[in-house]
């Protein structure tokens, strides 16, 4: 009873965050996100609990799909095709360990998406308010 008062609470304050969240933020909770499932699709394959592993690894692998499919490759150019190919690696990796039930594999995503989400974490203020302003002049123009 006291953890859906808990759970209750917790999507609350997810919502407002969301609400409040500029892009960067937004980013970078779906980059955590991503990873939170993963470790926890992997106490559901180490439990055996494969319906809810398998929908752990379907909500990363939609996260995984957003992340890819908001790059700008035209402004980004062969930064963001790298990140493209990247992501698109990454959800072959999850498809793989859902099929073979493979720690390993997840633990590779992992491995690829921390150090991304920690970099995302060093961007200096300045470079995100100029980031945004080149996605607002690009919108502009269209």
């Amino acid at each position: 009873m006291a953890l859906t008062g808990i759970n209750a609470y917790r999507t609350g304050n997810l919502k407002q965050d969301i609400a409040n969240a500029d892009p960067h933020k937004l980013t970078l909770m779906l980059m955590q996100g991503a990873l939170d499932r993963i470790a926890y699709a992997k106490g559901a394959m180490e439990r055996r609990e494969f319906e809810q592993k398998s929908q752990l690894i379907s909500r990363v692998s939609a996260i995984l799909m957003n992340l890819r499919d908001t790059l700008d490759l035209e402004l980004g150019g062969e930064t963001a095709e790298n990140m493209y190919a990247l992501y698109d690696y990454m959800l072959d990796r999850l498809n793989e360990a859902h099929m073979k039930n493979s720690l390993k594999l997840l633990d590779e995503v992992t491995n690829l998406l921390t150090p991304i989400r920690d970099a995302w974490v060093q961007i200096p203020e300045q470079a995100k308010q100029e980031a945004y302003e080149a996605q607002r002049q690009k919108r502009e123009a269209v």
